[in-house]
């Protein structure tokens, strides 16, 4: 059974007193994906919805634009192959591009680090339309969002070393949230989803992650067409800019009663 923590043995140390105790640490793996039956990527990951982190990942690294050209993922059936439930196959529909594919072949993430094979900012960047949604949200809502977001963070509480992303409507309501020790992990899992379940572009959603944002949190989310994006810490210059380019709006410190906009303020009134 896949669990998202393991207990572990700990010496604890409080005002000089030590104390041997279990504890709960946060599960890491790698999983790696084969496409046609052959490597593409190894990530650094939390067990546990493997299929919606790969969708994900595939779509943010653009091997596939849709779900019309994912054929199936499994994990790997092979009996003797070791590892199984840490290797995941992909069949693309017809014929796939491969050129598509050989462009980004051994792809090794860890679980700070969500495009860590590219070479070049210019191979970064992606070759898709601004966001230019007018819908707007309030910003006492937004305030609300990492308060949500925690009450569902079951593997944090039990560890602390967990990240989270939440998908939000902008009536408030949490539509989905993946935990995963690596944040880009976790928004991989919950776009992963809803392209499964036919519910891209989510033009129509706003994205909650924990920790900073950084470049591929924005790219991710520019990907899915989400034209919101909020974290409880600070942004990179380069995810501001990112954010500025492609009509994302990017707030930062959501903290008890305040927020930084970093980008197309007008969406938060």
């Amino acid at each position: 059974m896949l669990t998202t923590s393991r207990p572990v043995e700990v010496t604890r140390v409080r005002n000089g007193v030590r104390d041997a105790r279990r504890d709960y640490a946060a599960t890491e793996e790698p999983m790696e994906i084969r496409i046609f039956g052959k490597p593409f990527a190894v990530i650094m990951r939390t067990p546990g919805r493997d299929h919606d982190l790969v969708a994900g990942f595939l779509l943010s690294e653009q091997i596939v634009h849709g779900l019309d050209e994912i054929s199936l993922i499994r994990h790997c059936a092979d009996p003797d192959t070791p590892n199984l439930k840490n290797i995941v196959d992909v069949t693309l529909q017809g014929e796939f591009p491969v050129s598509r594919i050989e462009e980004r072949r051994q792809v090794v993430t860890n679980s700070s680090c969500g495009l860590c094979g590219r070479v070049t900012l210019d191979s970064l960047q992606a070759e898709v339309p601004r966001i230019d949604e007018t819908w707007s949200v309030e910003g006492t809502a937004v305030l609300q969002w990492p308060f949500r977001l925690r009450q569902t963070q079951e593997a944090f509480e039990r560890t602390g070393g967990m990240h989270a992303a939440g998908l939000f409507e902008a009536s408030g309501e949490l539509v989905d949230v993946a935990e995963d020790v690596g944040r880009h992990n976790a928004v991989d899992k919950v776009v992963g989803h809803m392209l499964l379940t036919e519910r891209l572009p989510l033009a129509t959603f706003a994205l909650m992650v924990s920790g900073r944002t950084s470049f591929e949190i924005v790219q991710k989310a520019l990907l899915a067409r989400i034209p919101i994006v909020a974290a409880v810490s600070a942004p990179s210059t380069l995810a501001i800019q990112l954010a500025q380019e492609s009509g994302i709006t990017l707030i930062g410190f959501v903290r008890d009663d305040s927020y930084n906009v970093y980008s197309h303020s007008d969406r938060v009134v």
